[in-house]
């Protein structure tokens, strides 16, 4: 349970810096995304401000505290401590 409250936490931080980012400086978050996105094209893809805070934050925070049980179980599984 510690794993999956930790990635759960982190995603949920990781969630807010990132709105930040693309809500205060958003050419810093368009150069990001597009550094990460090779070879696709994202011009016609923006918004000009972010939206759906919350839906977001639940579901990504959600998502990775989920991440972080099913490592912390497979992980356990392959070192053998079942």
């Amino acid at each position: 349970m510690a794993t999956a409250n930790t990635l759960g936490t982190l995603g949920g931080i990781y969630y807010i810096f990132c709105y930040a980012v693309a809500s205060l400086f958003p050419g810093l978050y368009k150069t990001v995304a597009v550094s990460w996105f090779h070879m696709l094209r994202l011009e016609g893809l923006w918004k000009s401000v972010p939206s759906g805070f919350a839906i977001g934050l639940i579901s990504f925070t959600a998502t990775s505290w989920i991440s972080g049980w099913l490592f912390a179980r497979l992980f356990n599984y392959f070192s053998g401590k079942k």
